[in-house]
């Protein structure tokens, strides 16, 4: 399973009378289990995989010509760029970061795709040999310090100590 999965559910035609009509491609992102929506263009698509070509091996990328723009064309335009975000995900171990910022994922450094976010992946800084919070044997003075500063230093930061 995959950190990320895209899809593109929907489409809307925009009008405006500074340019020409467009469409709108609705991104859908799962990352660990949180979604958020993005919306682009073809030429934005297009934008990205030419930046793409400089990092990586992308897929290609659905025609930027189209002849005419009835639904049946734009329904194939949206199931190929949905397969072409798919395919960057599943072919690439580590995901560019022109990528996840197209995407518009943030705090998500390069890993590869297979690692949990959620995994810690640090060593332990402290390590008890048994339950710190069980009173030490009253011959081990040492680790009756250690345990009781940390305890302090958790539970009672303004403390000031003995």
């Amino acid at each position: 399973m995959h950190p990320i999965s895209v899809s593109i559910p929907s489409f809307r035609s925009e009008d405006s009378a500074v340019e020409r009509g467009y469409t709108v491609f609705k991104i859908e992102v799962l990352m660990n289990g949180r979604q958020h929506t993005v919306e682009k263009r073809y030429s934005e698509f297009h934008a990205l995989h030419k930046m793409l070509k400089k990092v990586i091996k992308p897929p290609e990328i659905p025609s930027k010509h189209v002849r005419n723009w009835v639904p049946k064309v734009l329904e194939q335009r949206r199931y190929g760029l949905e397969l072409y975000l798919q395919t960057i995900i599943m072919e690439n171990e580590i995901l560019p970061k022109i990528f996840l910022d197209f995407l518009n994922i943030r705090h998500f450094p390069s890993l590869p795709k297979t690692e949990s976010c959620g995994k810690l992946t640090h060593q332990p800084a402290l390590l008890f040999l048994r339950d710190p919070y069980l009173l030490p044997a009253t011959n081990d003075t040492f680790s009756s310090v250690v345990i009781e500063g940390v305890i302090h230093g958790i539970f009672y930061p303004d403390l000031q100590p003995r």
